[in-house]
């Protein structure tokens, strides 16, 4: 297969950084229009947790669905599909006349979740791997700008169109990503941007084979990552979709009040993103161990920083913040790390499928923490509730990321060895 044009590979990423950041807010909208949808529904904490999972359920269950698809068929016309799934069914939540059915349709949302993973595959060939760490760190600003369009969009027009008109804008967002997706974004070779592979003209085609990709759970320091994005997942989702809640009756916060605390927390969240890539770049072109040792470090100073924001006095607000802000830097340090870790340790035409075994993996954690959070909290309290979900899990995936430290070179060498193999039997003719 002929490389392709790499001219237009800031358009590629600018155009799935869009999609992500308004996908994320769409998703994550479910957050600030808590408290609202439950007076609508008279539900409590529990049952709105049930909502949630049911969305993560049929999102984790998808995972493996979309990563064989991607490695199997054309990225782009997938991505523009899911695009369209996700505007369709936002549309159908915001119709919802009942509980149950609000349930069953903000589930059927979880469908287009699981399209990350051929967005991470794609850029992969976009990008050379020295670089990777930076655009994933770079494309993952998404998530929490996403959030802050969310939390914009949410109370500005909460009280002014409902939740349901809130839904409605978001859904057509996804429809108009659909059409560009499709008719701008063009597929590209798998493996073109590896070094071993730079000098040949013409690349033979490889695709997703059982046999390949059965090879990945043979790979420790993969198997490692994948356990610690189960533990991962938990205190991610359990801050998403119920700090802001824990602010309003936890901290008896003014929903002003609530959006200024979010909104600095995240934009100092933002800065980690870009910084953690920067950081493991630059420390794995002196040890391959690189990007895990910047991961374990973040894990580690958020999870202290973050026992010690939850036990700050609620009349200390300035203190809370300034914490809260300071936890949120270290908090995504382990996020670009580990999907370019990812992208090392596996070959090319399987990295949609690896990616998704680990996002399928994170799903089940993200399915199960809001709903054990909801119940925590309605025996205990919210804020309790937060607090021992979130350190006990970020200390599991410390010593996870101490094994992965150990075991990632040899895995990284062992891909490379293929990939020059492969480039040995694939020589351009002179």
């Amino acid at each position: 297969m002929m490389r392709k044009s790499r001219g237009n590979r800031w358009f590629v990423f600018g155009t799935f950084f869009g999609f992500m950041l308004l996908h994320q807010a769409d998703m994550l909208l479910i957050g600030p229009l808590t408290t609202p949808i439950m007076e609508t529904f008279h539900i409590n904490e529990a049952q709105m947790g049930a909502v949630v999972t049911g969305a993560l359920i049929v999102g984790g269950i998808l995972y493996p669905v979309w990563g064989y698809l991607y490695d199997r068929y054309s990225r782009p016309k997938l991505l523009a599909l899911a695009s369209f799934i996700w505007g369709s069914t936002t549309w159908l939540s915001a119709l919802a006349p009942t509980f149950p059915i609000f349930v069953a349709t903000r589930a059927s949302t979880g469908i287009d979740d699981a399209s990350d993973p051929g967005i991470y595959s794609l850029l992969a060939d976009y990008f050379a791997p020295a670089v990777r760490g930076r655009v994933y760190g770079l494309l993952q600003l998404s998530a929490p700008f996403g959030y802050i369009v969310g939390m914009v969009l949410a109370t500005a027009f909460k009280d002014v169109i409902g939740w349901r008109g809130v839904f409605y804008v978001t859904g057509s967002l996804g429809l108009v990503l659909s059409a560009i997706i499709f008719l701008g974004v063009r597929d590209a070779a798998r493996g073109s941007s590896e070094p071993e592979l730079q000098n040949i003209a013409v690349l033979q085609e490889h695709h997703f084979e059982w046999r390949t990709a059965g090879r990945l759970l043979r790979k420790k320091s993969l198997v490692l990552l994948y356990l610690q994005g189960f533990f991962g997942a938990f205190p991610w989702n359990v801050i998403t979709y119920w700090f802001f809640r824990y602010l309003e009756k936890g901290r008896g916060y003014s929903g002003g009040e609530v959006l200024s605390t979010m909104i600095v927390a995240i934009l100092v969240l933002a800065v980690g993103y870009p910084l953690a890539g920067a950081l493991g770049d630059r420390l794995f072109r002196r040890t391959t161990r690189g990007r895990l040792i910047v991961s374990i470090v973040g894990v580690i100073a958020g999870t202290v920083l973050f026992f010690i924001t939850m036990n700050v006095p609620v009349t200390a607000k300035t203190t809370f913040l300034v914490m809260l802000a300071a936890s949120a830097l270290f908090t995504p340090f382990a996020s670009p790390n580990v999907v370019s870790t990812i992208c090392d340790v596996t070959l090319p035409e399987v990295r949609s499928a690896s990616v998704a075994i680990q996002s399928f993996v994170e799903s089940v954690g993200a399915a199960l923490s809001p709903l054990v959070a909801g119940l925590i909290a309605v025996r205990l309290d919210l804020g309790t509730a937060i607090v021992v979900i979130c350190t006990s899990t970020w200390a599991v995936c410390a010593l996870l990321f101490v094994g992965a430290i150990i075991l990632v070179p040899r895995d990284i060498e062992a891909v490379r060895a293929e990939l020059r193999l492969r480039a040995q039997t694939e020589q351009a003719p002179s």
